[in-house]
């Protein structure tokens, strides 16, 4: 009696349709939840990427351009050349005046070497630099960032990330 009973109330539960969009819904919306809020993630964590990156490349083209020796050759005070392209790789101005152009993003974070070291045009049978010369000097700016993120890597445990650029400037002085 129990059996059929029960089989009499399984047989109604299965013609009836009401409901399955529901039950759908419940066992889809979690996925997609965490795919759209992936989606999310990697596109800040880019968006961060290429601000760092052009932070280093504008304070590489500084960098390239400087010229400690004109201003203190014209009777002005020095420029400390590579401190000012830090200030502009990490907040964009010259003054080094904050906000930075990453939340945490610090001038211990970037290193900007114009050192006037010059490097090999070709090197072995590879054009590195186009040249009339056969050596090219360089100006670098190297960066990293910790990406902090909103979160979402934390819930699958991955993390920290540390971000890394770097931009190299041919030396130009005038």
């Amino acid at each position: 009696m129990m059996i059929a009973t029960l089989g009499h109330h399984l047989n109604r539960f299965q013609r009836d349709g009401r409901g399955t969009a529901l039950v759908e819904m419940a066992l889809i919306a979690p996925l997609m939840l965490m795919l759209s809020a992936g989606v999310f993630e990697f596109g800040n964590l880019i968006h961060e990427k290429l601000l760092m990156e052009a932070g280093l490349t504008d304070g590489a083209r500084f960098a390239a351009r400087c010229n400690s020796k004109l201003y203190t050759d014209a009777g002005l005070a020095a420029i400390d050349c590579a401190g000012v392209a830090t200030n502009i790789a990490v907040f964009g101005n010259a003054t080094g005046t904050p906000p930075a152009r990453l939340i945490g993003w610090k001038k211990s974070d970037v290193t900007v070497t114009l050192n006037n070291k010059c490097q090999e045009a070709v090197v072995a049978g590879v054009t590195k630099y186009r040249s009339t010369t056969t050596q090219v000097c360089v100006v670098r700016a190297v960066g990293t960032y910790p990406y902090t993120g909103i979160g979402m890597l934390s819930i699958i445990d991955v993390g920290p990330i540390i971000l890394g650029g770097l931009h190299e400037e041919r030396l130009i002085r005038f």
